[in-house]
């Protein structure tokens, strides 16, 4: 998964389409995110000593990875992200529009330093 916890998102599908978050959390067991904001839910919970106020409890909820496009933190525009070894043999994202990198994915692997 090219997607990581704290990176910036946009919803490119769904109800929810067009609104931009932070990533809570990723399930890559189920190809899907957490994303702050979105795919909002509510629980309905009983008052107790957790709860004292009880009502009605908001959460986000996982969307899949599919409805998401990483907003590069550079150009600031939702791009798909790519994978690229450095010359140290490291690999790297990187964003489709504008080159930038994004962030080690990878250590340095002497195989394929050039």
């Amino acid at each position: 998964m090219r997607i990581k916890a704290g990176d910036t998102v946009q919803v490119i599908s769904g109800p929810d389409r067009g609104q931009t978050g932070r990533v809570l959390r990723v399930l890559p067991q189920r190809n899907k995110v957490v994303v702050e904001g979105v795919a909002k839910s509510y629980k309905h919970v009983r008052r107790s000593q957790k709860n004292p106020q009880g009502g009605r409890l908001s959460t986000e909820r996982p969307i899949q990875i599919s409805n998401v496009q990483w907003v590069c933190p550079s150009c600031g525009k939702p791009s798909r992200v790519g994978a690229r070894y450095l010359p140290d043999g490291s690999k790297e994202r990187f964003c489709r529009k504008c080159g930038t990198g994004g962030g080690a994915m990878a250590p340095a692997r002497p195989a394929y330093a050039k």
